[in-house]
């Protein structure tokens, strides 16, 4: 697995980190495989400047080899560049799995509930020998963009912006409609596997990444089961 951190940081007149991930999937599943493009949240705080909700995303590669990293980085950055607003703070990285320390995976947790510094994500990110950059602004987007893969990495936080046809389905589904879509299972928030009846889905499907698989959790209410979303 390649792990493609970005963090556009937002600002008013910018498309959004999300989509900014997705647009960059399109581009590069044209000549990569794309796994995935998960959301992570990190610290919302007075002190840590964001535009509404302070996440970052993840896009999930595979059977990429490492000669084609830099390559890949370049594309994705030249997106980047691209969609810059002034105002806005954005930086991408892009690791190996192989590349993910321990470490990371703290700085990812840490960023979630403390303030963390650029520099300890440009440190962490140059003993590990990954590819980092900030791409303007205070470039403090670095911050997500490594803090992203550490999360990504763990395999349980965050949840599923893009997978399978997960964005082709809102209002009332089966279970099955749901897992069709490249969803591993349903459960309740008690831990009940669910493998029938109708989830009501107000946007579309959002899964948590829980133990490195896409989980749908739903909160069972008279009958019907509704989708709950978690950060």
């Amino acid at each position: 697995m390649i792990y493609l951190g970005i963090d556009d940081t937002d600002s008013l007149d910018s498309i959004g980190t999300g989509r900014l991930a997705r647009e960059i999937a399109d581009l590069l599943k044209i000549k990569y495989p794309v796994d995935c493009i998960t959301r992570h949240q990190l610290l919302v705080h007075p002190d840590i400047p964001y535009t509404s909700h302070n996440s970052c995303a993840v896009i999930h590669l595979f059977d990429i080899p490492q000669s084609d990293y830099l390559s890949l980085f370049e594309q994705a950055k030249q997106i980047m560049r691209e969609r810059f607003v002034e105002g806005s703070d954005p930086g991408i990285a892009l690791v190996g799995a192989d590349q993910v320390s321990p470490i990371m995976v703290a700085f990812g947790f840490d960023a979630k509930c403390t303030i963390v510094t650029q520099e300890r994500a440009r440190g962490i990110a140059h003993h590990a020998g990954i590819l980092l950059e900030g791409l303007g602004g205070t470039e403090g987007g670095v911050i997500g963009a490594v803090g992203g893969i550490g999360l990504a990495a763990s395999g349980s936080d965050g949840r599923y912006l893009q997978l399978g046809s997960i964005r082709e389905k809102r209002g009332q589904r089966t279970v099955q409609e749901i897992l069709d879509t490249g969803i591993d299972k349903v459960m309740t928030l008690d831990g009940k596997i669910v493998t029938e009846g109708l989830v009501f889905i107000e946007k579309f499907p959002q899964p948590s990444r829980l133990l490195g698989k896409p989980v749908v959790v739903v909160d069972e209410r008279d009958g019907q089961f509704y989708l709950v979303k978690r950060d």
